[in-house]
């Protein structure tokens, strides 16, 4: 079983670099999650560890410690660029290191790097992660998050994906993992959830609106287990017969009135009031069909789901009140 260590650089009190509306802790996270979910979706014979899968922020020799200690055999730490250029490019330590980790570096390059405009080059430098690491160790540089053209690539969940699907194609490539049969995999079109996965994060993650992932899933409630199997293309699955049409004005869970605002609240269009994108406004007395509340994220009232202009928004919690 080869053991593979994924490092989502940054982290909790530390962002990273921050610019054009991203921040590389962010990017970094969604990456090495697509990296994980497409090997151990993929490939046999290999076992994932990530140095964080939230937001929190281990040290650069926790996150080592870590590795050398479980046995890692190859150590990819990924990260994003500042400083006003273009591109991409990958370090490893500029110390004595074997041929594996020139392999591992070429490995991961020759998948990651013609996805971007400009290859920046095969690097050696003295970083922490790589020079700490006891087996061969590789850290990307996927794009300059301050410079617009490769930022604008960078807001785009589907180039994240592929991001992450060709540093797992590079390491499978240098290990020479064997692809799991047609009778191992999942069905196309298909999703196997994950600890930490929520149904807003796949839905935003794939294209759809919760209501949609809950409808091609025949889903009445936003429970979800790890190793549940969601289908994420398709017709919907058969549900009972459609009742009557509630009053236009009613959700699922009834309405929700707006309070607690001097003229209006804001609606935004995912669960994270300092990540998200305005639909509109909604006055102070007004009442919208609510779906039910969230957790989402930078609010410790949480968030209400609600029907607004014909798709789902969300508000802030203390902003509503459920009548």
């Amino acid at each position: 079983m080869v053991k593979v260590y994924i490092d989502p650089g940054h982290g909790g009190t530390d962002p990273g670099a921050v610019a054009n509306g991203l921040k590389e802790k962010d990017l970094t996270l969604k990456i090495a999650k697509y990296t994980r979910d497409y090997l151990q979706d993929n490939y046999k014979g290999v076992s994932i560890k990530m140095s964080r899968t939230g937001d929190t922020y281990p040290s650069l020799t926790q996150r080592t410690n870590e590795a050398n200690a479980w046995g890692a055999d190859a150590f990819v730490s990924i990260h994003i660029n500042a400083g006003g250029g273009t591109g991409y490019e990958d370090y490893i330590y500029n110390g004595g290191v074997s041929s594996d980790t020139h392999k591992l570096q070429s490995a991961i390059h020759n998948e990651v790097a013609p996805l971007f405009s400009t290859n920046r080059g095969k690097r050696v430098k003295n970083l922490a992660v790589v020079r700490q690491s006891k087996m061969p160790a590789v850290l990307t540089e996927n794009g300059f998050i301050d410079t617009k053209k490769d930022a604008d690539f960078l807001k785009s969940n589907a180039n994240l994906k592929k991001i992450g699907q060709a540093h797992a194609k590079g390491i499978a490539n240098y290990f020479g993992l064997k692809k799991k049969t047609s009778g191992n995999n999942a069905p196309s079109g298909t999703y196997t959830v994950k600890k930490g996965d929520t149904l807003w994060s796949i839905a935003t993650d794939n294209g759809l609106t919760v209501k949609k992932l809950k409808d091609l899933n025949g889903l009445k409630s936003d429970t979800i287990h790890p190793g549940d199997k969601l289908t994420l293309s398709g017709s919907k699955k058969p549900s009972k017969p459609a009742s009557k049409p509630k009053p236009s004005n009613s959700g699922k869970h009834g309405k929700l009135k707006i309070i607690n605002v001097n003229n209006a609240a804001i609606v935004m269009d995912k669960p994270d009031r300092n990540n998200s994108k305005n639909l509109g406004t909604v006055k102070k007395g007004a009442t919208l069909p609510l779906n039910g509340s969230v957790r989402g994220k930078n609010s410790s009232s949480g968030y209400w789901e609600v029907n607004f202009n014909g798709r789902l928004g969300y508000i802030t919690g203390k902003f509503g009140k459920k009548v």
